[in-house]
């Protein structure tokens, strides 16, 4: 039987959790999730997991955030002055926003303080900083 190498193209099933048990993600009900192993499509953590796989294999791992998003980095938070934002942008902590950096590039960003003056916007990944957990199926290889 065909093990999973560098240079495949995979189909899989997963199921992403936090430590305590949240789900943050999953393919069920969908088609799974296909990607070339090792061209740097999901994060190093779980990549690393796959070779020597065969269909129908299924593995926990666990993947520290080292491996997965990445720590938190406090330079990728950055308080705004209040003006700068236009009256119908909503402004609750915990919303997430499309903005636009100088160099023209598109980013999402959240919403994680605000005061009379200022907006502080978070550009880190929403799991930056934690470790993961993923349950998943190789599905197929070719």
């Amino acid at each position: 039987m065909t093990e999973v190498k560098s240079g495949d193209t995979v189909g899989i099933h997963y199921t992403g959790t936090l430590l305590d048990g949240t789900k943050f993600d999953s393919s069920e009900g969908r088609d799974p999730l296909e990607f070339e192993v090792g061209a740097g499509h999901i994060i190093p953590g779980l990549e690393v997991a796959l070779p020597g796989m065969k269909v129908g294999d299924k593995k926990t791992v666990q993947v520290p955030c080292d491996q997965a998003y990445g720590p938190i980095n406090p330079e990728m938070r950055q308080a705004v002055p209040r003006e700068g934002i236009p009256a119908e942008v909503p402004l609750d902590i915990g919303t997430s926003l499309n903005v636009q950096t100088p160099d023209g590039q598109a980013m999402q960003v959240m919403v994680v303080a605000l005061d009379e003056a200022t907006v502080t916007i978070d550009a880190n990944h929403a799991l930056a900083g934690q470790d993961l957990i993923f349950d998943i199926e190789l599905m197929s290889i070719a």
